[in-house]
């Protein structure tokens, strides 16, 4: 571990160097002579009247888990008990061993057999169900829960948080579909390690529909864009938020080097994690994601409770404000875009990435896996968003910090705020939790992006180290200067893996009902064995 500790700092030093002499400027106006018709593209507006244009990948966000709500027959809605019961562990037994072999379902075997994609020798994997959903909810809970709610109120007004419901709620039918492909598809190594995200749906789903050369596009282009995203949004951007909070709240001189060294002790804490691989991230994340969120909550809770009698009013806004517009630019349409939008990029459904975490999960069934992934729009955005929502909305009614309409660029300002009018201080708590959610996000799309960096450049220790020499770069360089165009650029990297992967999950969306129909019926036989006389797992063996 020292060895490999020591490499990484040797080879980033020059690159350090390099960062420092370089200004903000220069790399702001480099990125954007050559990245801004891209990022142009990825975010051109659809202009549907002259008062409101709606995002075209916004449409296919939303368009896509509208899709998938249907066809699945209200999966989000109809599997959230299950994906509890899955979490907890209930059907541990069938997921590891298969309903089959335990059970002695020998009719699977007439048609296909339920578990025709695994072995019987246990399952593959290398995470457990609840480990796999806080790493994939470690990288979308964060800065957009306390400063994109904010920013979307101050447009949108208190009406954008009934329509960032909406898009939390469709959103659960796109990552249950995504989640359930990442692990059909997943290769497992000799070692145990596991490969797998929308670059192996869309090469080998695609391949068996005889699209096999228009997956493979797909995948590589994807892969390029989830590399992309890691270096930016999920690291650069993080890194500088959660640097800028802290030299705030601690009242540092913004022109000394705080951002630096903050960046390389983040950076140094980054690399203890990502060295491990997955294992470790899970085994962090599933103590730092649970801890995080509840204490924020808990706040959020506080809040709620000391000012009880306010909550109907609050909500009597929200519905009011979501059907009438309140008087915000673009009406009824302006506050629905708001809202969906902010919803849609906060739970990151249908981007993809959460496919990549869940499918390291041990598991015989696929569709487990995308059954506990719908739970994650749901915690995101319909719980902490919400929450958030609610805060701002309450305390603004005596504090009127913020003016609905009139956008603001500084969301954890406001969102600091609005915690620190009832609860004194909470801010130094924000500023905290914004650093710890900012450390989860960037280990979690460091995962991301190796995962897109081996696809296409190989596996080897050789090349696992590049990408991670080159991560650790950018969590220093995201602290120590001013980003622009840079976050513009990797913003539209990471919702340019949309278009991709809405494509391939919905024409590999009768596989997904299939797993799905194997997982129920595998549970079916384990409820009737159950039935019969079979108590639990020992009984039967």
């Amino acid at each position: 571990m020292k060895k490999y500790l020591l490499s990484i700092l040797t080879l980033l030093l020059p690159l350090l160097n390099f960062a420092q002499e370089t200004t903000s400027e220069k790399i702001d106006t480099i990125f954007k002579d050559y990245t801004g018709w891209f990022v142009d593209a990825i975010f051109y507006e659809i202009p549907f009247s002259e008062t409101y244009k709606i995002p075209w990948v916004l449409i296919v966000l939303i368009g896509g888990a509208l899709f998938f709500t249907i066809y699945f027959k209200f999966i989000n809605i109809t599997g959230f008990r299950m994906a509890i019961r899955v979490v907890k562990g209930q059907y541990e037994d069938i997921e590891k061993h298969g309903a089959d072999t335990l059970y002695g379902d020998n009719t699977a075997n007439e048609g296909e057999n339920i578990i025709e994609t695994m072995r019987d020798d246990g399952a593959d994997g290398e995470v457990s169900h609840f480990q796999a959903l806080t790493a994939a909810l470690s990288a979308t809970v964060g800065l957009g829960n306390i400063a994109g709610v904010a920013v979307a109120l101050s447009i949108g007004g208190p009406g954008a948080t009934f329509w960032m419901i909406v898009a939390g709620l469709l959103g659960m039918a796109s990552k249950f579909a995504e989640c359930t492909l990442g692990v059909k598809y997943r290769d497992v190594g000799d070692d145990g390690t596991v490969y797998g995200g929308p670059m192996y749906y869309l090469t080998k789903g695609l391949k068996a529909k005889g699209m096999g050369g228009f997956g493979k596009v797909l995948a590589v282009l994807f892969a390029i864009f989830v590399i992309g995203g890691s270096f930016g949004g999920g690291n650069m951007f993080q890194a500088n938020q959660a640097a800028a909070q802290f030299v705030k709240v601690f009242d540092l001189d913004p022109a000394s080097n705080a951002g630096l060294y903050f960046g390389l002790v983040m950076a140094a804490l980054v690399a203890v994690v990502i060295i491990g691989g997955i294992k470790r991230i899970a085994k962090v994340t599933e103590k730092v994601v649970p801890f995080m969120a509840g204490i924020y909550v808990l706040a959020s809770l506080i809040i709620l409770g000391a000012n009880f009698s306010l909550i109907d009013d609050a909500f009597a806004l929200i519905y009011e404000g979501a059907f009438s517009g309140l008087g915000i630019a673009g009406g009824l349409v302006g506050v629905m875009i708001q809202g969906i939008r902010r919803g849609a990029f906060s739970n990151e459904a249908g981007v993809g990435s959460a496919a990549i975490a869940h499918s390291a999960v041990r598991i015989k069934y696929p569709a487990s896996e995308g059954i506990v992934a719908l739970l994650e729009p749901f915690v995101d955005t319909v719980v902490i968003c919400t929450m958030t929502a609610l805060v701002i909305v309450i305390t603004n009614f005596d504090g009127g910090f913020m003016e609905y309409g009139v956008e603001i660029t500084e969301g954890v300002e406001i969102t600091a705020t609005a915690f620190d009018s009832v609860i004194p201080h909470f801010s130094i708590v924000l500023t905290i939790a914004v650093i710890l959610f900012a450390f989860s996000t960037m280990i979690s799309w460091s995962y991301y992006g190796m995962q897109g960096w081996v696809f296409l450049f190989g596996k080897g220790k050789a090349s696992d180290l590049a990408y991670k020499i080159l991560f650790l770069f950018f969590v220093v360089v995201g602290a120590s200067i001013s980003l622009g165009a840079v976050i513009n650029f990797s913003d539209a990297m990471i919702f340019a893996m949309v278009v991709p992967n809405i494509i391939g999950v919905v024409i590999l969306s009768p596989v997904i009902k299939k797993e799905l129909n194997k997982y129920y019926k595998a549970i079916n036989v384990k409820n009737d064995a159950i039935e019969d006389g079979a108590d639990d797992l020992n009984e039967i063996l």
